[in-house]
Parts: C-alpha cells; structure tokens; sequence
C-alpha cells in the first residue's frame, strides 16, 4: 500500500489529488496540507475532496505528519524548498508538477535528487506525454518545409503563461529546428515570418483545463498535433502513476517518459 501525502489539498488540484488517491485501490492518504490561515484545515481531507471521510484533518504544518512513502507536489515555487527538505529529512519520493520555477528552484530539485527519488514534470497526463513524444518525431521530418507554432489555452486563473507544458513542447521545437528564434504571439508590421522561427501564443479565459496545439504550417497543407485535458483527473492519476514508479527507487531525478517507458 502507497502512502500519500498531498499538499495544497484545498485546491483544485489538491483536491483531485486527494479524491484519486482515495479512490485507488493500492494507495492510501497519509496526510494533507495546506497554508496557515485556509479555512480548510481542519476539515476532513477526504469530506474536503468529496470522497469518503480518511480520518486525517487537513493541517497547516507538514512536521505534523510523520512521513509516508511519497509527497505530492502541485503547489506554488514558493513553497518547493520547504517540500523538498520535508522530503529528504524523511527519506521519502517527491512528485513535483509545479510549474514556472525559476533556476534557483531547479537546482533545488537536482540537489535533492542526490538523496531521494523524485520526478519534476510539467504535466503529468499521459496523453500529453504522447503529444511530445509525436512533436519530436513530427519536427525531425518536416523542419525544413514546415513553420512550426505552439498554442495552448488555459483557465483564466492559471498565472504562469505560457504554460509549462507549451515551454516544453517549445524545447522539443528549438532542438529539432536548431533555432533559438521564438516569438510570444505577434502585433504591428513584423514583415515576414523568419525560417526556423517558432512561435507561441497564450490564451486565457473560463474553465478550460488545459489544451495544447503543435502545428507545422506548410505550403498546401499544415499538420495539426492537440491535446485537450477535459478533467484534471488525467494529471492527478499520472501524478499517481508516477508515485507509485519512483518510490522505493534509489536516489535520482526520474523523467515523465522513464515512467511511461519511452
């Protein structure tokens, strides 16, 4: 039995976390956190989440909880450090899917990696990873006929943009093409479209979870890679998914495709 431990457990996020662990056969809550001041703790984690009661209260202070086999991680940058050292001061696996992290927290998850398996993804859906996987293959074989544009479209609270995921897919893109030409959306008279530019527009607004679009614009034709996520469900189980492959490992920082296998 996995035991879980699931911080910012009154988000939304924090909230599918805690109902998909419930609802899993072979996982267990083992605590929930939240910031000092939410007027969740103290609640039920399990009531909170919508699911059966799990007998842990929701709390504002992770030292509250003795430890578990892995920590999830879908917070803000801010309060990575802190998880981190919880972490490895109790020996256990981390699952980060925060994004907009700046380099100083990225070495802060290389430095824990040292000590504990963990895995840092920007998304964890599995049709996603898919997404990427057929970006790479697809920008390999048209880079030279084709201008490669990202657009991905998020609810109106999402506040780091663009998305980790599209920074992601833009990588796959500058790799493939060899170009470190990139333009966040377009205005005014810019003449025409350099070779090998890429470029990314954020779109914001509602209740969108999460859409992704590569497209390679050709003459005469354009192909058109999407991925939509209808419920943040898909990132909570492969948030899970990858809980249950990194723990137990020895110490290192694991990939997204090390647990789908590609």
């Amino acid at each position: 039995m996995l035991n879980v431990i699931v911080t910012g457990a009154a988000g939304k996020m924090g909230k599918t976390h805690i109902k998909t662990v419930v609802e899993d056969k072979n996982a267990r809550l083992a605590g929930a956190v939240e910031v000092k001041g939410n007027p969740a703790i103290g609640t039920d984690a399990g009531v909170l989440a919508g699911v059966q009661p799990t007998g842990f209260p929701v709390v504002d202070d992770l030292s509250m909880i003795p430890g578990a086999d892995v920590l999830i991680d879908f917070t803000v940058p801010s309060s990575l450090p802190g998880h981190l050292e919880y972490a490895v001061k109790h020996n256990m696996a981390l699952v980060i899917g925060t994004t907009g992290l700046t380099d100083k927290e990225i070495r802060l998850i290389d430095e824990a990696s040292a000590k504990i398996p963990l895995i840092w993804a920007p998304n964890f859906s599995i049709g996603v990873n898919i997404l990427a996987k057929l970006t790479k293959i697809a920008a390999e074989i048209l880079r030279d006929d084709f201008d490669p544009e990202i657009v991905e479209m998020h609810h109106r609270m999402k506040k780091d943009a663009p998305s980790g995921t599209a920074l992601r897919l833009l990588n796959i893109l500058k790799d493939a093409y060899q170009s470190d030409d990139v333009v966040f959306g377009r205005e005014g008279i810019g003449g025409e479209r350099p070779a090998k530019q890429i470029g990314v527009m954020a779109l914001r607004g509602g209740d969108v979870v999460g859409d992704h679009t590569v497209i390679f614009a050709g003459i005469g034709e354009r192909v058109e890679l999407t991925h939509k996520a209808s419920t943040r469900e898909t990132f909570a189980r492969g948030a899970l998914r990858a809980a249950k492959y990194i723990t137990g490992k020895k110490p290192g920082r694991y990939t997204i495709e090390d647990v789908l296998g590609f």
